[in-house]
């Protein structure tokens, strides 16, 4: 490292947040922006630690040591060749990761974790600034054609490499743009679309086709693409919600968060002029405390929400790690996102019981208790409800958001005849095929519900099983096995 001190004269610095008054009246990114010489100084807190569990803390494998020192020494062109050797979307995870990298740095032992995931922010910022990311066209032609079905993280990570290896690729998509969640499910204030959109130009000029509005296994034909195609590649994630089948539950008012998601965004591309489904001027309730609530929440409150209360039906997490959670484990801790610096009461512990009618076929408040978790004589957790603990809260809008539970059988995944596993997702062999000769699955849709990171890693891996399925042998890269965890 350029500088093997670093660590002992620096702190973690961050950029700040643009004032919250100021950011909810737009749907901008809320970081400001980071001087050149503040982020030299970050990397410079990257230690000679002889073993750099950064590395495998990161799904992808990054080069985080190398491209850190490159950063600290200002070869800006060299950090962006490293860091794009293992990561084909540094501009996507490094504003929408919640760096697993970090966790594991060794610093983080009895000190702040270096700032992994600004720096890689930062590479990405700058290559597309200084026009040091072109387009990498491939040497060879092999003749072959891969369906890549799902434009997600995984699906797009796939396609590219698939691309450069010199096959024909076709991305399918069933909306009406690229992107998948990317696009309709991460809101403009996390990740700005201009972003995708400069990135999918880099992947067409590379020669990848995009077809949107095709819907495979209804207006396109899982005949029509295996005869097509020599390879397809299944990347749809794992688009089925979990649901709350309690009373109430078909009141209006009460949606799922990816029914209400994609209308703001829509808004943000021009489609709309209002979203159909909002929170302005209205009491919210969401049901579910990670990343999607937290994004239903910024949402509402750029829309003008009255009041939102977010529940959670785990125990408010520690400040800091408990002993049974150590380093490098991914520490379970209490974590304050944007939307919830903007405002809202987070209640913890809690559970739903019904959804009340207005009289008139709305909602108008939610009843829940609080919770006890109690580990049963089998080991098993479950909820007790606690006595006397009853509560409603007033609402017009409940939003759920408590993840998914796998890939949608109906249309294309039925007329496939995959296999399906024991947890709902489209299972798959050591070299990411599933049941059906010549297709292949990656990320949420054969892993469930994960990180971007994850989707782009498992995209890549897969990319490489198809290039050897192809052509016998691969130079593609592949970090991650279909067992990782």
């Amino acid at each position: 490292m350029g500088d093997v001190t670093g660590f002992l004269k620096h702190r973690r610095q961050t950029p700040e947040r643009r004032p919250v008054p100021v950011r909810l009246r737009d749907w901008h990114e809320v970081y400001q922006p980071f001087p050149e010489d503040s982020i030299r100084t970050q990397a410079a807190r990257c230690m000679d630690c002889g073993i750099p569990f950064c590395n495998n803390g990161c799904p992808l494998g990054n080069l985080i040591p190398d491209w850190n020192d490159l950063v600290f020494r200002g070869d800006w062109a060299g950090a962006v060749e490293r860091l794009h050797a293992t990561n084909n979307f540094p501009d996507f995870t490094g504003r929408l990761c919640p760096a697993p990298c970090e966790a594991a740095c060794v610093l983080g032992i009895n000190d702040d974790a270096v700032t992994i995931k600004q720096v890689e922010f930062e590479i990405s910022e700058r290559a597309f600034d200084e026009g040091l990311l072109v387009p990498v066209l491939p040497t060879v032609r092999t003749g072959r054609r891969v369906a890549v079905v799902g434009s997600g993280p995984a699906g797009l990570a796939a396609a590219q490499q698939l691309t450069r290896a010199g096959h024909d690729v076709v991305v399918f998509e069933r909306a009406d743009r690229i992107g998948g969640l990317l696009r309709y499910g991460i809101p403009e204030f996390k990740m700005e679309k201009r972003y995708l959109d400069r990135r999918l130009a880099q992947m067409e000029a590379e020669g990848t086709e995009f077809r949107t509005n095709a819907n495979v296994g209804v207006n396109v034909s899982v005949e029509e693409l295996r005869d097509e195609f020599d390879a397809v590649v299944l990347a749809g994630g794992a688009t089925v919600p979990r649901d709350l089948p309690v009373p109430g539950r078909q009141l209006d008012g009460v949606h799922q968060a990816m029914e209400y998601l994609p209308l703001s965004n829509r808004v943000q591309e021009g489609d709309l002029e209002a979203p159909p489904i909002t929170a302005e001027g209205k009491r919210v309730v969401i049901i579910g405390g990670g990343d999607t609530g937290a994004d239903c929440l910024g949402t509402a409150h750029r829309q003008g929400a009255v009041s939102i209360h977010q529940l959670e039906i785990m125990p408010r997490p520690p400040d800091s790690r408990p002993a049974e959670n150590p380093w490098p484990t991914w520490p379970i801790i209490f974590r304050t996102s944007s939307a919830h610096e903007e405002g809202g009461e987070r209640l913890y512990s809690v559970t739903t019981t019904e959804f009340v009618d207005d009289g008139s076929g709305r909602v108008r408040a939610l009843r829940g208790h609080q919770v006890e978790m109690v580990r049963g004589d089998d080991g098993s957790m479950r909820f007790d409800p606690v006595e006397g603990s009853d509560f409603e809260l007033a609402c017009e809008l409940v939003l759920l958001a408590m993840g998914f539970t796998g890939a949608e059988r109906e249309g294309m995944i039925d007329a496939l005849g995959v296999e399906i596993d024991g947890r709902g997702n489209v299972a798959r062999d050591s070299e990411w095929a599933t049941s059906v000769p010549g297709v292949f699955v990656c990320g949420d849709m054969g892993r469930g519900q994960s990180l971007i990171v994850w989707a782009i890693a498992e995209g890549r891996a897969a990319a490489a099983s198809v290039d050897r399925y192809l052509t016998g042998s691969t130079a593609l890269p592949a970090v991650v096995t279909p067992t990782s965890r």
